[in-house]
């Protein structure tokens, strides 16, 4: 724990000490921040400037671009700013009744719960049952056996109670976190893009068991980058800029004021609807009819000979298969989107095209060329003291002559290029990552949830670079959650499942109708088209 320095007011005298007024009201809101500012140790720049905010009970969500100051702000609400991280801090929060700057954490976590955006770094054993009962059996709650079935069930993975950690996946070890904090049963959990990481079924899990909590009076207070089904069920929006509060009103009244929002929202916006819709149902009363059908998939695409192929392969991180009778190939010039359910085998078989895994039963063959491989967790990946050391070491590597500057300018790092990358907010860390292993003109590139933490801006520079990487001849191959992400890049759409890749076809197809992956827009649009660029092309 590092120790926190409290900043006198401005005007006190010198030796005054440094405690603000408490407004009458504020201890008996949830929580309410009066004019804090807080900066990390090391830092000139306050991740937090001046906030002065009132949250009430229920649902409250916190959106904002990545490095708005959403994570700190919800760091706030136990404790972890400023007593674990340090610093300087000017004003107080009180939260639950408690001054955040005079309460110890340990006594802020008995009533606020939190889930950080990478849940590794929160646990503590190595199986699931005993890292769901750690917090219970830490605060001498009773009942624990109970609290943890009920905890596992409500987000979906009571199978997995036996399991190992570190053989789950990456939306697996989400939901591990989300149990952990839910079976301590706090007055209020602090949520930090919970659901980057869920599949669709994982993710409308979730989403019950946060309405079954507000009912039962617990508040919740989540940073999301996915929206759409957060802003129907919310009761309040906060919009962090660059560390302040720049609005803070019910859904409705934010809706128009989003930097990035749902594609229905924005589909709204751009024809003119009024009100603009939080769900599908609102929209289709509003959407205009098609005059022309989506455009046809182009069938050149990917032509040529295969960069990857799976021929009957059996693929698995150990003895037994996670996928058999795998019959695959891609080619250069084409983008092929993976998607399942969280465990469903997508990362095994990126980690097999890599030459990570090697095929128990069949064949797996690769062309000669360089293949960059994004893990899920981008950390792995950042070694060097400096986000421009880490794309000049790959480009170094390659032989490649394409300039720094250039691929980080594409991915908004510049102003973030001499620094540290790990501490760096999630969405920049895997910004830069991505920028890192994509320098230098890969023949084969393999995105494992490429989009996590990334706020819109980042998403849509992504999709321009991966578009990027298509025209210029790249196989790449993206496993992901985010259909929006699919529709936009995607040749062709794979789902797995039950241990089967099946062959989905085009975005229009695979996305559009009641697909269980089907876009906003493609529940508006059965058979397409799956954008909102899309919807406008056929007005």
């Amino acid at each position: 724990m590092t120790e926190a320095f409290r900043q006198p007011r401005p005007g006190a005298a010198p030796g005054a000490a440094a405690q603000p007024a408490t407004r009458p009201e504020a201890r008996d809101k949830l929580a309410s921040f009066q004019h804090l500012t807080y900066t990390y140790p090391g830092s000139n720049q306050p991740a937090l400037a001046d906030i002065d905010l009132i949250l009430e009970p229920g649902l409250t969500v916190i959106v904002g671009d990545s490095a708005s100051g959403k994570s700190s702000l919800l760091r706030v609400l136990n404790g972890l700013v400023p007593h674990f991280h340090g610093g300087r801090i000017r004003g107080d929060a009180i939260v639950l009744g408690d001054s955040v700057v005079d309460t110890p954490t340990r006594r802020l976590a008995r009533k606020v719960g939190f889930v950080f955006q990478d849940p590794e770094t929160g646990f503590v054993f190595s199986t699931v049952e005993k890292e769901v009962a750690f917090g219970v059996e830490n605060l001498g709650m009773s009942g624990i056996g109970d609290r943890v079935d009920e905890a596992l069930a409500s987000v979906g993975i009571a199978h997995l109670r036996e399991r190992r950690l570190a053989e789950l996946s990456g939306g697996e070890r989400q939901r591990v976190a989300l149990a952990s904090a839910l079976a301590m049963a706090p007055t209020m959990l602090a949520l930090d893009e919970p659901t980057s990481q869920l599949d669709p079924s994982g993710a409308d899990a979730f989403l019950t068991a946060c309405l079954e909590l507000a009912r039962g009076g617990t508040s919740l207070a989540i940073a999301e980058h996915r929206l759409e089904r957060l802003l129907p069920v919310a009761g309040q929006v906060v919009l962090m800029r660059l560390g302040r509060v720049g609005a803070a009103a019910p859904p409705r009244e934010m809706v128009g004021q989003l930097p990035h929002p749902p594609a229905l929202v924005a589909l709204g916006k751009r024809l003119g609807w009024e009100p603009l819709p939080l769900t599908l149902g609102e929209a289709r009363s509003l959407a205009p009819r098609l005059r022309r059908t989506p455009e046809l998939p182009n069938p050149c695409r990917g032509r040529g000979e295969p960069r990857w192929t799976f021929r009957a392969a059996a693929v698995g991180p150990g003895a037994g298969p996670v996928l058999e009778s795998v019959d695959l190939a891609g080619h250069g010039a084409e983008v092929v989107v993976l998607m399942g359910d969280n465990g469903s085998g997508k990362t095994t078989l990126l980690r097999t095209i890599a030459g990570l895994l090697a095929p128990l039963a069949g064949s797996v063959t690769r062309r000669p060329g360089r293949v960059a491989y994004l893990p899920q967790d981008p950390s792995a990946l950042l070694h060097r003291a400096t986000v421009r050391d880490e794309v000049e070491l790959t480009i170094s590597r390659s032989g490649s002559s394409q300039p720094a500057d250039n691929i980080l300018a594409a991915f908004g790092l510049l102003p973030v290029a001499g620094r540290y990358p790990r501490d760096l907010s999630g969405g920049e860390r895997q910004r830069t990552a991505i920028a890192a292993i994509i320098a230098g003109d890969p023949e084969i590139v393999l995105l494992d949830e490429p989009t996590r933490g990334m706020d819109g801006g980042a998403r849509d520079a992504l999709t321009e670079v991966i578009l990027k990487l298509r025209s210029d001849g790249s196989s790449v191959v993206v496993a992901t959650h985010d259909s929006d992400l699919a529709a936009h890049v995607g040749d062709r759409i794979i789902r797995i499942v039950d241990g089967r890749v099946i062959e989905l076809g085009a975005p229009n197809v695979a996305l559009s109708g009641g697909a269980v992956a089907a876009t906003q827009v493609g529940r508006l649009y059965p058979g397409g088209p799956v954008t909102v660029e899309g919807v406008l092309a056929c007005l």
